[in-house]
């Protein structure tokens, strides 16, 4: 099949989720507003993205009563695969023939870094979920881009300066070779060397790699005292359980995962995760408004619990839906203004402001897995070591370089 028509194609059968129970759709014959969520349905980031960020936008269009403006919201969603190319592919055709008024999602951020420059071509809100690099709201930037849950400098400055500031000044990464991976390295190399610690060594593994043994024997030749692992998904749980079964951490090296999510920690055991120590904005177990959230998305999706990503989409996707409302339009131009103009509220944010970089200031949290035996009930993983602040937790604007904001 050639190329295009492929691509084409795919973008067709985006459109089959919206027969999925739970989407409520005014009986109206109205042009639908949609959303169109570009994922990874089927690589390492299904599981933290993928069918759960469906199911997130599904409950925020249940939120608003199921339409906005008088018209019905369908939710487009397809496979990026991870690559730019099927992203921006995508995108485009989705705005040109499928009438899309916001894209979202995004998945590895060599992919949202792509979308994020059609959304600008086509001036489309681009909501920002799956993608970690801080590029997003730095010198990638756009007026159109707006970054929800975390960035590669949040994630980088809680877990990097943590175990610094607790004895880990030396660090060797074993870095996801693209966008992201790049990202994720440089903030924690920055962290760490901030709190006063230094790296005497990086190698670089392709995505889905399976064996991580070359990798883990040149972090233990490079005596340093942290494992920086600069990579998400199913390529960290393999390294993680490698690492394990190196026993890196019995040999006086602590394992620094910088970009961990509860599903990691399910996939893996908690028994194997033990001690581990991340930096997330949400968890499923933090207030009462969480647990019942948890609950409905988890009724989706077999009694599973949510992660990061998956509460980050509802919050993207439901101010987005409030915007428009308020707007009383789905023009981008006024939308993302009235979206940066409004606080963002929900089941896990309060009074949170969207800079004019499109960095939406959330609180961060250290959070570490606990021993098993301490668990009290299913999904009892993590107790919560530290609430970073926003001011404290997001790179500084003026630091960014985002080509659009004033000086």
């Amino acid at each position: 099949m050639p190329h295009i028509t492929r691509r084409a194609a795919l973008a067709g059968l985006a459109i089959a989720p919206l027969a999925r129970p739970g989407i409520i759709r005014a009986q109206s014959t109205s042009k639908p507003v949609r959303i169109g969520l570009l994922s990874d349905m089927s690589g390492p980031y299904r599981d933290v993205g993928g069918p759960g960020n469906h199911v997130a936008v599904e409950l925020a269009i249940e939120d608003v009563g199921g339409s906005v403006l008088g018209r019905p919201i369908e939710i487009l969603q397809a496979d990026d695969q991870n690559k730019p190319d099927v992203a921006a592919e995508l995108a485009r055709e989705w705005i040109d023939n499928q009438g899309v008024d916001a894209l979202t999602d995004g998945a590895a951020s060599s992919s949202g870094l792509a979308v994020q420059q059609i959304a600008m071509e086509k001036k489309r809100p681009y909501l920002i979920t799956g993608p970690a690099t801080s590029d997003m709201t730095g010198p990638k930037c756009t007026p159109y881009g707006i970054h929800f849950s975390y960035d590669t400098y949040a994630l980088a400055n809680g877990t990097g300066n943590a175990l610094t500031k607790a004895g880990g000044d030396s660090w060797f990464f074993i870095t996801a070779d693209y966008a992201f991976g790049y990202a994720l390295e440089r903030d924690t190399i920055n962290a760490v060397k901030k709190a006063g610690g230094n790296v005497v060594g990086t190698t670089r593994a392709p995505l889905a790699t399976a064996d991580f043994s070359s990798y883990l024997v040149q972090a233990q030749a490079s005596g340093a005292k942290v494992l920086g692992l600069a990579n998400a998904g199913t390529d960290l749980q393999n390294c993680i359980k490698q690492a394990a079964e190196f026993g890196i951490s019995g040999k006086g090296m602590k394992v620094a995962t910088l970009l961990m999510q509860i599903s990691d920690v399910n996939s893996l055991g908690q028994k194997t995760c033990e001690g581990l120590i991340y930096t997330d904005s949400f968890y499923w177990d933090m207030t009462d408004k969480t647990r019942a959230w948890s609950k409905r998305w988890g009724a989706k999706m077999g009694g599973m619990v949510p992660g990061l990503l998956h509460a980050g989409q509802y919050c993207a996707a439901f101010h987005w839906l409030k915007a428009v409302k308020d707007a009383g339009t789905t023009d981008a131009d006024a939308v993302v203004a009235k979206m940066k103009a409004t606080k963002v509220d929900d089941f896990y944010n309060t009074d949170v402001t969207i800079r004019q970089d499109g960095r939406v200031m959330h609180q961060m949290y250290l959070w570490q897995v606990k021993p098993a035996s301490e668990a009290k009930y299913k999904y009892d993983f993590c107790t919560n070591l530290a609430v970073i602040k926003p001011a404290d937790a997001w790179r500084p604007m003026s630091e960014g370089g985002c080509p659009f904001v004033k000086a």
